[in-house]
């Protein structure tokens, strides 16, 4: 078995890309997050028609990482308490389809961790998890400028204003409440 074998890869939405690749990239373990399109039927969309709601896909970010340095349970544990589960097509002033919170599973094993991570987790919340788990049938990468958004547009008012601070809180040891 080759160190690549160990890897594994899973798709996460919780907002905008520019968002969740920026926090979940901070993680020792995550070896690459890539933005992009997920949980559609248009093929190969454009950033265009998702916005569009038209295509059924979530801005999503597929995240390859080292299952030896950070289990699929503490990088879920990252993702739900970056983002709110219980908001149905929005995460704060982005609203629409394409913003779903959505988990998007490459193996069988995945699905049940993450179902049961949900199931443990949701006592933790007064609303429901709306959370959509489902298969990955395909991932499409975003445009190239919205890969590594935050690090080319750290100064951008939507990066100072909503990923900055997440990530400071991220990096001080403490993730956003699951009330939050």
């Amino acid at each position: 078995m080759t160190m690549q074998d160990s890897h594994e890869t899973i798709v996460l939405g919780g907002g905008c890309f520019w968002c969740t690749e920026a926090l979940l990239k901070t993680l020792v373990g995550v070896l690459r997050a890539t933005p992009g399109y997920a949980g559609g039927v248009t093929e190969d969309p454009t950033y265009r028609q998702v916005c569009r709601e038209g295509t059924g896909h979530a801005e999503v970010v597929e995240v390859e990482f080292d299952p030896e340095v950070i289990s699929l349970e503490d990088l879920l544990e990252v993702f739900f308490a970056t983002h709110d589960p219980t908001s149905l097509n929005r995460q704060g002033g982005d609203v629409g389809t394409q913003y779903r919170s959505i988990v998007l599973y490459d193996s069988y094993t995945q699905k049940l961790k993450v179902e049961k991570f949900i199931s443990e987790l949701a006592g933790k919340y007064d609303k429901p998890i709306v959370t959509e788990v489902k298969e990955l049938e395909r991932f499409y990468p975003a445009e190239e400028y919205h890969r590594a958004y935050y690090d080319r547009n750290p100064n951008e008012p939507y990066c100072r204003a909503v990923i900055s601070p997440k990530i400071a809180k991220l990096r001080h040891g403490g993730q956003a409440s699951p009330r939050a």
